[in-house]
């Protein structure tokens, strides 16, 4: 995949970065397999916020994704690759022998024409999906199970991948794109390859227009506002108001917050590369 630059034919093109999508399908999503969902503008039930910095934006098309694959030793087709408007990594059309048709997470390297499998016994290949007792050492996979048979929850953003580095007692290791390790189930599936749209971190939007049609409004910075609205508010002129934290006031750098001792036992310190 390539980024695509403008002229700077005004101040808006001047920043601009785009994916280029020209290798994407122009048609319009599988209706059966659309569905529209309600904005919530970061909003409660009670009309509260409760998630910062989010309004506005375009109405959107939400597409069922076969997060499972559970059509297990049916052979599918990719149709076609698609722009997904909910997620940063593209999706591909699947159309199986018995004509159903899903939406996947589209791998790197896959092309309309491809066959594509689900299943224990099926080869080691790209866009493939199978348990992880049966993928061998080394490779990169994504869309993996936490659970076996609840779908794939981790891997799943454009450029993404997990590598297995071992397998052990009913469990492999695998090194997740933060460097930490994790222990997985080896009944787990997940499916072979890097999620496509890799250069998707290297998107400008150029000017703010862009990115409020993207559902994200514009957020004040903790310093500029006063000490009853955040923790590092007030003060006469520019002042250092501690450590950068949420106006939660929980510390997000240097301090660790997460608290799940119910999987504790799965994670494993940073692998060494």
């Amino acid at each position: 995949m390539s980024m695509k630059k403008y002229k700077p034919t005004s101040p808006g093109r001047r920043q601009l970065v785009i994916e280029d999508r020209s290798h994407l399908s122009k048609e319009r999503p599988l209706k059966s397999l659309t569905y529209y969902i309600d904005k919530s503008a970061g909003r409660n039930n009670l009309g509260r916020i409760t998630v910062r910095g989010q309004g506005g934006g375009h109405k959107r098309l939400y597409r069922k994704i076969d997060f499972k694959r559970d059509k297990l030793g049916v052979i599918g087709r990719i149709d076609r690759l698609e722009y997904d408007p909910n997620r940063s990594a593209n999706i591909a059309l699947v159309v199986y022998e018995d004509g159903e048709k899903r939406y996947i997470i589209a791998p790197q390297k896959l092309q309309p024409g491809d066959k594509i499998q689900a299943g224990p016994d099926v080869p080691v290949r790209v866009g493939n999906h199978l348990p992880i007792e049966r993928i061998p050492l080394g490779a990169f996979i994504h869309n993996i199970e936490l659970k076996p048979g609840h779908g794939g929850q981790i891997c799943r953003g454009a450029g993404t991948s997990a590598q297995l580095v071992s397998k052990d007692r009913g469990y492999g290791l695998l090194q997740l794109p933060s460097g930490q390790g994790r222990r997985v189930n080896w009944k787990c599936s997940a499916t072979i390859g890097i999620v496509s749209n890799s250069e998707h971190s290297n998107v400008s939007s150029g000017k703010a227009g862009r990115t409020r049609h993207l559902n994200r409004r514009p957020i004040t910075r903790g310093m500029a506002r006063n000490p009853v609205d955040h923790p590092l508010g007030g003060g006469e002129g520019r002042s250092k108001g501690g450590l950068p934290r949420p106006p939660s006031g929980r510390f997000n750098m240097g301090k660790k917050t997460r608290n799940n001792k119910r999987t504790d036992k799965f994670v494993v310190k940073k692998i060494q590369e």
